[in-house]
């Protein structure tokens, strides 16, 4: 097999793995099989379709109950979900976070809201996500622990206050190792889990392993609330103010609008937390279907030469939530050919997002050695994943 056959023999390696005869697959569309009707009816019929139902205190706790986390707080996206992470981490405006230049542009606009300054580092093939190793080899250079018990980039001067790991298509990060690095250099941990429900790191699901974390349930993520996100917490505290800063921060009284603090209007209508209670019910048949998807396409693409299947780590589950192939060296030329083949056919098919530092508003940022992330970025095609292919 050549390099100019590979497109079209991967168009039909993909189409005998799915056995899904229609003109067009999408990269990840939602599935509702379950309760969405029923529940949605209810708000509808009930006139409860806003900011306040049942639904989403139902919604909390039950995202809670099977994260693991002792408090979840529903809101809009998850890039509000991640902003306010930030604001109670502590991130001020000035301040550096640490945060992968291989991740979906959403990280880094969440740091700017702050006004703090996104600082790229690279990731691992492994995992592709942060490396802590090289982080760690990073920050001996870099980092300086001063007397306030924070650590500050001798460069910049600036305070290097959090690392936010992004779990990249659902595969987590390597957490323990990242955790001592946080410690060793007083760095807080926020979880960007916005791909990565349902997937797990040596049996604890991602997003518990940090201060806080945020998840996103947009309309092609693997449960949805058609747009709609939530922040995860083990800190009472904290989850009191979550709740706080996105409710407009109202004190509660029977009819008085009284607002004791800037805050933002991030709540997550009624509406659209009936449907992710309906959707939250299914998830584990969806990651039975997704994982049995990636069995099929690590199967139907090994035999094939110059590209690899992405698997998850050992020690881990993912959710499979985007499958992705690999090829062996970067080369954007092949990619784009294989894009092309495939999208042509049909298939839907999407290469990783722009690294950070390759866009107009974070080019200035401070960086690390991205090699990795550079050579990633013209290696890796990511294949039709939605749960229904399987069926």
């Amino acid at each position: 097999m050549s390099e100019e056959q590979l497109p079209d023999l991967l168009v039909k390696t993909i189409q005998q793995a799915l056995s899904y005869p229609t003109a067009f697959t999408a990269l990840h569309e939602p599935l509702f099989e379950g309760k969405e009707w029923e529940y949605v009816k209810d708000c509808l019929d009930t006139g409860w379709v806003s900011s306040v139902g049942q639904y989403v205190d139902r919604f909390e706790r039950e995202l809670a109950a099977y994260t693991g986390a002792p408090y979840a707080i529903a809101v809009m996206n998850g890039t509000a979900a991640l902003h306010i992470c930030l604001l109670l981490a502590g991130v001020k405006p000035g301040d550096e976070v640490l945060m992968p230049s291989l991740t979906f542009v959403a990280t880094a606009n969440a740091l700017s809201y702050c006004g703090a300054v996104p600082h790229l580092i690279d990731v691992s093939s492994d995992t592709l996500g942060v490396d802590p190793v090289k982080l760690d080899h990073y920050l001996r250079g870099i980092a300086e622990l001063r007397s306030d018990g924070f650590a500050y980039n001798r460069q910049t001067g600036r305070r290097m206050a959090a690392v936010v790991p992004m779990h990249t298509f659902g595969h987590p990060v390597e957490l323990d190792s990242l955790v001592d690095v946080c410690d060793r250099y007083r760095l807080e941990l926020v979880e960007d889990a916005a791909e990565s429900l349902g997937s797990y790191y040596k049996g604890r699901h991602t997003g518990t392993f940090g201060k806080l974390a945020a998840i996103s349930f947009n309309g092609n993520k693997i449960i949805t609330t058609g747009g709609g996100g939530a922040i995860l917490t083990a800190d009472e505290s904290l989850a009191k103010q979550a709740k706080h800063l996105t409710t407009t921060a109202k004190l509660p009284h029977r009819w008085a609008f009284h607002h004791d603090q800037t805050a933002y209007n991030y709540r997550m209508p009624n509406l659209n937390a009936a449907l992710g209670c309906a959707q939250l019910e299914q998830l584990p048949s969806f990651l039975a279907r997704k994982h049995k998807l990636s069995a099929h396409y690590q199967q139907a693409i090994s035999p094939l030469k110059g590209i690899s299947f992405f698997t998850e780590q050992e020690h881990v589950s993912s959710n499979y939530w985007l499958n992705a192939i690999l090829l062996d060296e970067p080369d954007e030329q092949l990619r784009d050919r294989i894009l092309d083949a495939t999208n042509n056919a049909g298939l839907m098919t999407r290469p990783i997002w722009t690294p950070m530092h390759r866009l107009p508003m974070y080019s200035e940022c401070p960086r690390m050695d991205l090699t990795v992330t550079e050579q990633l970025e013209h290696r890796i095609i990511n294949l039709p994943s939605g749960p229904k292919l399987m069926d």
